[in-house]
């Protein structure tokens, strides 16, 4: 475990986690507002055991969590912390079948917490404009907007928050 909130638990990913990974990484819905293409499930397999394999290397600066619920142990997304000790970044997605119950305030409120006692001292966020649920999120937790532009890789207008914590 990596931390926790009263929902949900954050962890290392496994292999075990091949299928719900495949659903959140296909469903086009998801990412919609994120970098990424749809892929096959062979495609996501070797991404999973790509990110698995990064929790060992040395100095390594991208961190994608699994989320589950504790009620269920139940996979409900995933959690990305980029610690490049610059801009150090969080973000998330979820099943869309786990959106709209308020694990998106939740996570991001217990990883602000979570960045504090690790050291981190100040994080990123950037949200696509039309991805209004992300960015109240960012705004109730007192993240600043800092900068307007369109994305390189998906081409919409996004903003770019920061919270010194």
């Amino acid at each position: 475990m990596i931390f926790e909130t009263q929902r949900l638990l954050i962890r290392k990913l496994n292999l075990e986690d091949l299928k719900p990974f495949h659903q959140l990484e296909s469903n086009p819905k998801v990412l919609k507002y994120a970098t990424g293409e749809v892929k096959t499930l062979s495609e996501n397999k070797k991404e999973l055991k790509d990110l698995i394999s990064r929790y060992n290397k040395h100095l390594n600066d991208f961190w994608i969590y699994a989320i589950e619920r504790k009620s269920d142990q139940k996979f409900v997304g995933t959690l990305a912390l980029v610690k490049d000790n610059i801009d150090d970044e969080i973000g998330y997605r979820f099943l869309e079948k786990y959106w709209n119950k308020g694990y998106g305030f939740e996570l991001c409120q217990a990883t602000i917490a979570y960045c504090r006692q690790i050291g981190i001292k100040k994080l990123v966020a950037y949200c696509v404009d039309e991805n209004i649920a992300s960015a109240k999120i960012l705004e109730k937790l007192k993240f600043k907007i800092v900068k307007h532009f369109i994305s390189d890789d998906i081409k919409l207008p996004e903003t770019k928050y920061v919270l010194e914590l």
